[in-house]
């Protein structure tokens, strides 16, 4: 069912239909995906023949029928652009797949290497509203579970949003840490040095951040141990499931990332005490309580499209903490901690951590999912076998039409785009929804 465009729109599509370009226009919208803050790009492209100069083909912007080059914004949050982070969440799908069960280029066999889905969780700051066990809090309430109270301080004057911030400044160097130390205690285990670990054994990683409702980030990871030549190698007998828990719990145990000293405070960094180690059994659903592949691949795609938002933040940069927060929404709770970011990041020593320009991310200034490069294919591939396919297929229908592209082996491309904005006009942005874009809870094919 199509929704009534607004008058604005009505007006803009009439002009269209009255000059004939109702339909390319429908067309150049919907090639964007449902995409809904698309960059708009003002220049030209020309097609050069290599040997003769010829010009085989020339693209302007007036020749688009909404004037300009729109391309896809490719922003992975999904409180930004819901189509754009649903890609992302594929692609992620299937890069964590591919590390669990092959495909996309790695050999099924990595399905039979150790394999743990593992949750790092950051420690306590002080105690805050929650449903221990799905029972009363601390605080004598029985909270529903949206309420907007948990997470929260139940005394903020109290509780340590600077260790809080710092914490998520230096999560990303407390995951490397750990990673040092899960080497050293696989090693130690199986009787040898670092160095000769890497001649028989190889640490592959796939993780992804997530904010807990009191604004702390958090890790989930799938963490293999693949033979020295990676995820077609199979690991040696002695490196077991077992071994990889052991060895990770001990690390996670282990690990700490040095802060920074503020008024005669020296800061570390450690994992909370909730670290909750999953070996990963089957590569699909079965029927059992078994934890599969499956089941982790998209519980960690779902996450890689979330933000700071989820903490009851901002999900943009703060310019001014004063102007920005008014009228936000923000929880005083998340208010409180951006504040922190803000009054951290003016101190000289605290440079390097940029915490004002990651105030709205409440300190965590690293990548929402990363992997070991032995893990899978990448992100990159992913795309560039979307990016090949859409080729493939807009070659097809200009031969259908009589207008066959020049070869690209054989042209020189010379091209000159200027941004000129983003977002879609009243008229675009009905096109753009007045048609439905399934979606399915896991994933579908990366080229799609």
């Amino acid at each position: 069912m199509h929704s009534t465009a607004p008058v604005g729109a009505i007006r803009q599509l009439a002009a269209l239909a009255r000059h004939g370009d109702l339909s390319a226009y429908a067309r150049q919208i919907q090639r964007l995906g449902g995409c809904e803050r698309p960059v708009r790009m003002e220049g030209h492209r020309l097609d050069v023949h290599a040997a003769t100069g010829e010009i085989v083909r020339e693209v302007v912007d007036r020749d688009f029928p909404a004037g300009q080059l729109l391309i896809r914004c490719n922003n992975r949050r999904a409180t930004r652009c819901t189509a754009c982070a649903e890609v992302y969440r594929k692609d992620t799908f299937h890069l964590v797949t591919a590390g669990l069960s092959g495909g996309k280029g790695i050999g099924q066999s990595v399905a039979q290497h150790p394999r743990v889905f593992a949750t790092f969780t950051a420690p306590s700051f002080g105690p805050v509203h929650n449903r221990p066990g799905g029972g009363r809090c601390r605080c004598g309430r029985l909270h529903p579970d949206d309420d907007p109270a948990l997470g929260t301080p139940l005394d903020p004057d109290r509780y340590d949003y600077r260790a809080a911030v710092l914490w998520n400044a230096h999560a990303g160097a407390l995951w490397g840490r750990f990673t040092t130390y899960l080497r050293q205690q696989l090693a130690s285990r199986a009787g040898i040095n670092r160095s000769e670990l890497r001649h028989c054994l190889k640490v592959s990683y796939a993780k992804v951040a997530e904010y807990q409702r009191r604004g702390a980030v958090h890790f989930h990871a799938v963490i293999r141990l693949d033979g020295p030549a990676g995820a077609e190698d199979a690991p040696p007998a002695w490196a077991t499931t077992e071994l990889l828990t052991d060895a990770i719990r001990s690390a996670a145990h282990l690990a700490e990332a040095p802060g920074p000293v503020l008024d005669g405070r020296a800061y570390a960094f450690r994992f909370g005490e909730q670290l909750d180690l999953r070996p990963i059994r089957s590569a699909d659903f079965a029927g059992t309580s078994e934890l599969s592949s499956r089941a982790v691949a998209a519980y960690i795609a779902k996450y890689a499209t979330k933000g700071a938002e989820t903490a009851a933040t901002l999900d943009r940069p703060i310019r001014n903490p004063i102007t920005d927060l008014i009228g936000s929404g923000v929880t005083d709770h998340a208010r409180r901690m951006i504040l922190t970011c803000w009054h951290l990041g003016a101190l000289p020593e605290l440079e390097d951590l940029r915490l004002r320009k990651w105030a709205h991310m409440l300190g965590f200034r690293g990548h929402f999912s990363t992997k070991s490069r032995a893990y899978s294919v990448t992100l990159g591939a992913l795309r560039q076998e979307r990016a090949d396919h859409n080729e493939a297929l807009a070659r097809e229908r200009a031969a259908e039409a009589g207008h066959p592209l020049p070869d690209p082996d054989t042209v020189l491309v010379l091209s000159h785009w200027r941004f000129a904005g983003t977002g879609l006009t009243a008229a675009e942005t009905w096109l753009a929804t007045s048609r439905n874009f399934a979606t399915s809870p896991e994933g579908e094919p990366a080229h799609g």
